[in-house]
């Protein structure tokens, strides 16, 4: 089922490129839907991606699922592909929490991805590699998820 809704996405993905042609112009600030999945649960929540120079933008989310809630923040570097206005390639991470009943866990969480603004409306797209480092004592002390993705989509302003 995993491997389904991967393919799904990503083909989603490869078709809006494809069909914008890739060109678009920059944006500041996107608002939107947040989806975290791949190992483990599914998450889903708004977060906000905001640019404060042309390379470099913040990316925050509220996640919610599976009985607790993650917040996360990262630095995203960004830089563009020659030919394809609009659609860039970032590196960077940050720390993320989870919230539960009784606790809390605590990663670290790098990410690789492509962010594409569309054109023709006022909509970004990015899709990006999230794996989570986990700092803590449970689970048998720290441990790596390499199969964590993201997919977000926001009203970019």
């Amino acid at each position: 089922m995993k491997k389904l809704i991967f393919t799904f996405i990503t083909g989603v993905a490869l078709f809006t490129v494809n069909m914008t042609g890739a060109k678009a112009q920059d944006y500041k600030t996107g608002l939107g839907l947040a989806i975290d999945f791949g190992d483990g649960a599914t998450l889903v929540g708004p977060h906000i991606k905001h640019f404060f120079n042309a390379n470099g933008a913040i990316n925050g989310e509220v996640l919610f699922g599976n009985h607790f809630t993650r917040i996360q923040g990262m630095y995203q570097h960004h830089s563009e592909f020659k030919g394809a206005d609009g659609l860039k390639w970032y590196i960077g991470g940050g720390p993320a929490v989870d919230l539960y009943d009784g606790g809390s866990s605590f990663y670290l969480v790098p990410t690789a991805g492509l962010d594409l603004k569309v054109k023709s409306a006022p909509i970004a797209l990015s899709f990006d590699w999230r794996p989570n480092i986990y700092l803590g004592d449970s689970y048998g002390g720290n441990r790596f998820i390499a199969g964590r993705f993201g997919l977000g989509i926001r009203y970019s302003f």
